[in-house]
């Protein structure tokens, strides 16, 4: 009988270490959920980052939390990886420039279809199923993102001569009309973004998903940028991470080649939403589970946060 009891004790200081533990992580939590109450927060949701532990899922459920704990939440989404395999499917040779995905007119119909019509819904389906109400949309409702064709030019290394690239139906936003967005976000409803844009002509283009994502972020005067993608943040020298950087520490850190690669048009995003007046960008790693919300409700933070000083 002794050892009975010695169990239920056991049992019931385990049960009130969890409570206890708990109520730490809501009393942590409850600053950083009054300072973004009724704040605009814009997630790039990569899709790279939809391939983690959790996968939609957690993410979802993250959302949705932003969105009861007083946060709008704005998704904006990729799918480079969904895309590739789709267009390798449909046996559509892909190619990239400078990190751009050449689209021509089969290719931006795949690009569409991937997209707007597979993973917009699924995020949007794993939204509604955590308890939220989302409705997906592309660029081209209500003309949410006006697009002009991405002009790129290349060095000729034989003749040293600037030469036009031509990348098909790939885009840049020319101008975001956010009011579909406020007539969402006033009916509380969770807008999710497929990173397609409209050209004044009515043609389609793909944009670049952080590109997107930034651009929509300026337009709505968002309290913060999020970045989720396949890395932890910005690594210094030594392979580090950087919790932190000015506007000023990242360029920099592009200069000397600290940032490299794909990491650099994510903090060209990222600088580009600051100085367009975002209060701050963040890359976090979107494999990690709730990492919106270690983020967000914790002292700490989870990636590299970018501001402006």
């Amino acid at each position: 009988m002794a050892g009975s009891d010695d169990t239920a004790e056991d049992r019931n200081l385990r049960v009130m270490a969890r409570w206890r533990q708990t109520g730490r992580v809501l009393i942590e939590a409850l600053p950083y959920i009054l300072n973004y109450d009724q704040k605009t927060i814009v997630v790039k949701y990569g899709g790279n980052a939809m391939t983690g532990d959790g996968g939609t899922d957690d993410f979802s459920q993250d959302i949705v939390l932003m969105k009861q704990t007083g946060i709008d939440p704005v998704v904006v989404h990729g799918g480079g990886p969904q895309i590739g395999a789709m267009l390798k499917k449909m046996n559509i040779n892909s190619t990239f420039v400078d990190g751009l995905r050449v689209t021509d007119a089969a290719a931006v119909e795949i690009v569409e279809m991937v997209l707007s019509g597979s993973i917009n819904k699924q995020i949007v389906s794993a939204i509604n199923a955590a308890g939220g109400r989302a409705v997906g949309l592309s660029g081209k409702d209500g003309n949410l993102v006006v697009a002009r064709k991405v002009a790129l030019t290349k060095t000729n290394p034989e003749t040293g001569q600037k030469e036009a690239v031509d990348l098909g139906f790939v885009g840049e936003p020319e101008k975001i009309n956010p009011e579909v967005l406020h007539t969402m976000m006033k009916s509380e409803i969770i807008p999710v973004i497929a990173p397609i844009g409209i050209g004044t002509k009515g043609e389609t283009f793909n944009i670049n998903a952080d590109t997107v994502a930034g651009a929509v972020a300026g337009r709505l005067n968002a309290e913060r940028l999020v970045l989720l993608t396949d890395v932890e943040g910005v690594l210094d020298k030594d392979k580090k991470l950087v919790p932190k950087l000015t506007v000023r520490e990242a360029r920099a850190l592009i200069d000397d080649g600290t940032i490299s690669g794909g990491m650099i048009p994510k903090i060209q995003t990222a600088i580009d939403a600051v100085e367009a007046g975002v209060k701050a960008a963040v890359i976090l790693d979107g494999r990690i589970p709730h990492v919106l919300l270690l983020e967000l409700f914790t002292e700490h933070g989870a990636g590299t946060l970018i501001t402006a000083e």
